[in-house]
C-alpha cells in the first residue's frame, strides 16, 4: 500500500469504499473505462485521457470475502493515486466519496477575467444556492406561491444536514442527505423542470398561467427570486443533480436527470412570476398557541400590539398582533405568569406572513409546571423580561 508523501490529503478509508459506487462517481464525472482484468479490475483514465489511469477493483457483495488476496491493496492504490491527480474531476470524485448524498451542481458561466474568482460573483453563488435549496426545503413542506417567514425554521434545519463541497470558479456542489423519498432533492429537480416549462410557455404565448400549475410542483416566489439571482450577470446557468450511487433513483425519475439551463433571455419572466405569486398569495386562517416576547400600547388603557414567539399552529418563527383591551390583559397575564396564549385568526401574506390579523378566542394556555419553568427561563426570567418588553416596539 502506498502513503501520501507531504502535503497530500490523506485517501479515504478503503474499507468504507465500495469499489461498484466508485466506479459509478468516476463514470458520471466523465472518466473513461480502458479494460482491464475481467473479475479482478477495470481500468479508468481521467477526462481528455491524460494522467494516471486507476485499477478499481471489481465490487463484491456486501460482507463477503474478496475473490483474491490482494483486492485491498488493489483499492488503496486506486484511492491513492486518485488523491494524487492532477485531473480537477478526481477532487469531485473524492468529494463524493466522503460526503454520500444525492449531488447537486450549480455552474454559472461568466466571461473569465483570469483564475481568481470576484468575491461578489463567489458570494452570489452561494447565497443563490442557499436560496434555492431553502425555496425547495419549503415546498418539499408544504407548496406554496409566496411562503415569507413561513417553513422558514423546519427548512433551514433541513439545511443544517447538507454538505457543500469547496467551490470551483463559478462552479458549487453540495450534497443532500437521502432520507426516505428524498423530498428536498427531489423537490427541487422536480421545481426546476417545471419552472423551465413556464418560462418557455411565457417566452412563446406571452402568458404566465403555466405559472400558476406549477405551484403544485414546488415552483414559488422563493425560487424563482434564487434563480433571478444565480443568471443576474453571467451568460446563462446550469443546474445539474445526480442521485446517489448508494441508492436506487427515487420513483418516477429518471436514473440520469438532465440538467436544467436557464438564460438572461428568462429574467423578465422569472422576475414577473415572483412578483405573481408574492401578490397573489392570499391569507390563511390558523390557529396557533405562542408565548409573548414583547408588549406595547400607546396609553395605560385600551388595546395594545403583543408579538408572540409561535410553539404551534403557523410555520412562522413569531408574528404581531393587535388585541382589543380585554385580550391585551389576558396577554399581560400570562406573560406574567409564564404561560403560552392560544389564538384564532388570519395570517397576512402582506410582509411576510409576520402579522395575525382578526384575533379572536385569545386565551391561557395552561401546562404542567415543568414546561412552564422552561418557559419563563426562555424569557429570562419572569418580571424583568416583561418590564423590559413592554418598552418596546413589537414590530
Amino acid at each position: 500500500m502506498t502513503h501520501p508523501t507531504a502535503g497530500e490529503p490523506a485517501p479515504p478509508d478503503p474499507e468504507r469504499v465500495d469499489p461498484a459506487v466508485l466506479t459509478a462517481l468516476l463514470r458520471r464525472h466523465g472518466w473513461q473505462r480502458r479494460g482491464g482484468a475481467p473479475g479482478r479490475y477495470s481500468r479508468w483514465t481521467p477526462p481528455g485521457g491524460d494522467g494516471t489511469s486507476l485499477l478499481v477493483p471489481d465490487g463484491r457483495p456486501h460482507g463477503a470475502r474478496p475473490a483474491y488476496a490482494d483486492y485491498g491493496d488493489l483499492l488503496a492504490e486506486a484511492l491513492t493515486a486518485l488523491t494524487r491527480s492532477a485531473a480537477p474531476s478526481a477532487r469531485d470524485v473524492l468529494h463524493a466519496l466522503s460526503s454520500p448524498g444525492d449531488e447537486i451542481r450549480w455552474r454559472r458561466e461568466i466571461t473569465p477575467t483570469g483564475d481568481a474568482v470576484p468575491w461578489t460573483a463567489a458570494e452570489q453563488l452561494h447565497s443563490a444556492a442557499r436560496a434555492m435549496l431553502l425555496a425547495a426545503a419549503r415546498a418539499a413542506l408544504g407548496p406554496a406561491g409566496y411562503f415569507g417567514e413561513r417553513h422558514g425554521p423546519q427548512a433551514a434545519g433541513l439545511l443544517d444536514q447538507v454538505l457543500v463541497g469547496p467551490a470551483a470558479g463559478h462552479v458549487l456542489t453540495a450534497y443532500t442527505p437521502v432520507p426516505d423519498a428524498r423530498p428536498t432533492a427531489t423537490t427541487l429537480l422536480r421545481a426546476l423542470q417545471a419552472t423551465r416549462d413556464a418560462v418557455d410557455h411565457q417566452r412563446v404565448t406571452g402568458a404566465l398561467d403555466a405559472f400558476d400549475a406549477a405551484i403544485a410542483l414546488g415552483v414559488s416566489h422563493e425560487l424563482a427570486r434564487a434563480l433571478i439571482k444565480l443568471v443576474r450577470g453571467t451568460e446563462g446557468v446550469t443546474i445539474a443533480l445526480a442521485w446517489s450511487p448508494l441508492t436506487a433513483p427515487p420513483g418516477g425519475f429518471a436514473a440520469r436527470p438532465e440538467p436544467v439551463a436557464f438564460s438572461p433571455g428568462d429574467l423578465p419572466a422569472l422576475q414577473a412570476a415572483g412578483d405573481r405569486y408574492r401578490d397573489r398569495e392570499p391569507s390563511v386562517r390558523v390557529d396557533l398557541t405562542g408565548t409573548v416576547v414583547r408588549m406595547r400600547r400607546p396609553a395605560p388603557a385600551g388595546g395594545g400590539t403583543v408579538r408572540l414567539r409561535v410553539l404551534t399552529g403557523a410555520g412562522v418563527h413569531q408574528i404581531r398582533v393587535r388585541l382589543d383591551e380585554d385580550a391585551y390583559r389576558i396577554a399581560v397575564h400570562a406573560h406574567l405568569v409564564g404561560l403560552p396564549l392560544r389564538i384564532s385568526g388570519r395570517l397576512e401574506s402582506r410582509g411576510g406572513f409576520r402579522r395575525l390579523t382578526d384575533a379572536t378566542g385569545v386565551a391561557p394556555v395552561h401546562v404542567d409546571e415543568a414546561e412552564r419553568d422552561r418557559l419563563l427561563k426562555s424569557l429570562q426570567g419572569g418580571l424583568d423580561t416583561f418590564e423590559d418588553a413592554c418598552g418596546g416596539d413589537p414590530g
